[in-house]
């Protein structure tokens, strides 16, 4: 018979019910389901439209600031490099991505994949993290955009009264309608269709380029005729050691996250077998060159330490007599926040979509317009939310609770890819309204392993001939000592459900020593004997989790996983742990500041889930049949599943 997923069904008591809760996996969308009730996402989405989501989600206004902060106190004049192991380490990621978002084309990004690959629990804090991302960070950007626009306009007061910040002595707050303006306006745009909000941000994300381009074009001729001062320094080319350009990189690692934005958008991708791996690794591409031509182009211009830490590009013009210029980079900053703020609240609406559709949040924010097939009631929250953030907040103290998101979502991304390659699910969940059609189908599934119907599959069935004694003639002690060496030889033998078991707790000890070797490394305040100790032992666990997994066959299941014929990802196990083993570094160097502020986030998911999402999630009466038999029960039922 079928598995029920709420154990207390099963008699294990409601203490285990409510942990078994927490690892139900759903199934990736199929052929044969559909959402029923939901209207679908419009399909509109093609690789251009991709590439202009991820470019202008990914290069905000922080390269315009960022380069000048990173080669006076890290990088030096080897920022580029700095740019280029960020963009490999960020690489990673997108493989692991473009793999998933291929296999599971669905709304929700990271939250979906945890989902049907990692279990509920970890796929509702992914979730309701992104969510913290998507706010905070639409929110941060929209502040920041109002001192760069009155710069256009001559000076810090020269926006209209109506548009400008204004200090309110009662509440003791800044406002600032500029940026509750613009969110409201992003917000309309996205509420028309995903097409039209998609070309005019590519629109804006061309005019940013085009100001980028104007900087690494001007810059070289000047580089050029003026013998590129900033290379030749006595202090070389590395004047903060190898240490000082990956401090760098790790610095600027975070001009590169946004591209997963990409991925929150595959539900409404024509082609995501192709278009998705596409898109995301396009966009990387581009965002990953105009950063390191506008670096190198930057500190060639004026040596590092004397580099102005708040506007580098534009003093680095004005120092060569170009003050103009600075109006071209002020605009680039400004269109590079304007996308940057689509960017943010484009995937938001979606992440909320897929988890109302999990039943996880109200089905309020799971309704999509039936004229423009977007998702406009998440959409329009989602406005209302940043709008008044920005309104009300300066948020740019809690932009680090932005990185912890992404990086979370990261993490458990590569984490999928590993499951999925050598653990992926074996079990496909089904609504308990088809218990009929999952019985009859099981019950022939028995009767054929039994031998009770070999005609129903002849080739797979065992029977036992009854014209034959059961011991006939045959020695049976020489039966006995065969059949003791077989079990001998079995026990010793790697047979698949051990496998399966050994690559589980394998993945798992990883995770156990990523976190306690970056932990003990990243922790200078920690005694010495333990921080070491700590280091070997995640080092050792790390080391001896790669040589078994590439020891062990993967899951031939990978092959025929979700939706097969798209990107594969490459080096796998290598390339997955790598990419955990960089993003829990940066987790950990987030600081306990905006640690603390994410657990009282967290804190808050973990309330709302256990007295709302779990006792509404759609998995809450499904029943687990075995993956082999889903076809047969979908041909028996001759139902659509919800």
């Amino acid at each position: 018979m079928g598995v029920l997923a709420d154990s207390q069904k099963e008699g294990f008591g409601s203490s285990w019910g409510g942990l078994k809760s927490l690892v139900r996996r759903k199934q990736v969308d199929s052929a044969h389901s559909k959402r029923s009730g939901h209207h679908q996402l419009a399909k509109e989405l093609t690789v251009p439209h991709l590439i202009a989501i991820g470019v202008g989600s990914t290069i905000g206004a922080g390269v315009y600031i960022l380069v000048g902060t990173v080669a006076r106190e890290h990088s030096g004049p080897a920022l580029a490099i700095s740019f280029l192991i960020a963009g490999i380490a960020a690489a990673l990621s997108a493989f692991c991505y473009a793999e998933l978002a291929s296999r599971c084309p669905s709304a929700g990004s990271a939250y979906h994949y945890s989902y049907i690959c990692v279990g509920e629990g970890v796929a509702w804090l992914i979730g309701w993290a992104l969510i913290l991302e998507y706010t905070i960070g639409g929110a941060a950007v929209a502040r920041g955009i109002s001192p760069n626009l009155a710069l256009l306009f001559g000076g810090e007061d020269s926006l209209p009264i109506f548009l400008s910040r204004q200090y309110i002595p009662g509440l003791d707050v800044v406002v600032d309608p500029c940026a509750a303006i613009l969110v409201f306006i992003v917000t309309g745009l996205l509420c028309v269709g995903i097409k039209e909000s998609t070309f005019a941000q590519g629109i804006v994300t061309t005019a940013n380029v085009c100001a980028m381009i104007f900087v690494i074009v001007a810059g070289g001729y000047l580089g050029y005729n003026t013998g590129w001062a900033g290379y030749k320094l006595p202090t070389g080319y590395f004047p903060f050691g190898v240490d000082g350009m990956f401090a760098g990189s790790a610095t600027v690692f975070f001009a590169y996250i946004g591209f997963d934005s990409v991925a929150s958008t595959a539900e409404e991708v024509k082609n995501p077998q192709r278009d998705l791996p596409l898109g995301i690794a396009t966009a990387l591409s581009i965002c990953c060159g105009l950063y390191m031509l506008v670096s190198m182009v930057i500190v060639g211009l004026v040596p590092y330490y004397a580099m102005d830490p708040d506007t580098p590009i534009s003093s680095a013009f004005a120092s060569h007599g170009m003050q103009w210029a600075a109006y071209i980079i002020t605009i680039g900053a400004v269109t590079a926040l304007c996308s940057t703020l689509m960017g943010s609240l484009l995937p938001q609406p979606r992440i909320l979509l897929a988890m109302a559709r999990d039943g996880l949040l109200p089905s309020f924010f799971s309704d999509v317009n039936k004229s423009s097939q977007v998702p406009i009631k998440s959409t329009l929250a989602t406005g209302l939310v940043a709008a008044t953030l920005s309104f009300f907040m300066d948020v740019s103290q809690l932009a680090g609770m932005v990185s912890v998101g992404t990086l979370l979502a990261f993490t458990m991304v590569a984490i999928s890819v590993l499951i999925l390659r050598y653990v992926p699910p074996d079990e496909v969940p089904f609504p308990s309204s088809l218990q009929e059609s999952i019985d009859s189908v099981t019950l022939r599934y028995s009767q054929r392993i039994s031998g009770k119907n070999p005609e129903a599959n002849p080739e797979t069935s065992t029977f036992v001939d009854s014209s034959q004694p059961l011991l006939g003639n045959k020695n049976v002690a020489v039966d006995c000592l065969i059949t003791e060496k077989q079990e001998a030889q079995a026990y010793w033998t790697l047979t698949e459900q051990n496998r399966r078991k050994i690559a589980g707790w394998t993945i798992m000890l990883l995770c156990v020593g990523a976190f306690g070797l970056t932990f003990a490394a990243s922790n200078v305040w920690i005694p010495s004997l333990i921080r070491l100790t700590c280091c070997g032992v995640g080092g050792v666990l790390l080391l001896s989790g790669l040589i078994v997994l590439t020891c062990i066959d993967q899951d031939d299941a990978r092959h025929n996983f979700g939706h097969t014929g798209g990107f594969i990802c490459p080096f796998v196990p290598l390339l997955p742990i790598v990419c955990i083993l960089i993003n829990v570094y940066l987790l950990i160097n987030l600081g306990a500041a905006t640690w603390a502020r994410v657990s009282v986030w967290l804190l808050i998911g973990v309330v709302v889930y256990v007295f709302y999402g779990r006792s509404h999630s759609s998995l809450l009466d499904a029943v687990y049949v075995p993956a082999a038999h889903a076809d047969e029960i979908y041909r028996s039922s001759g139902d659509s599943l919800a």
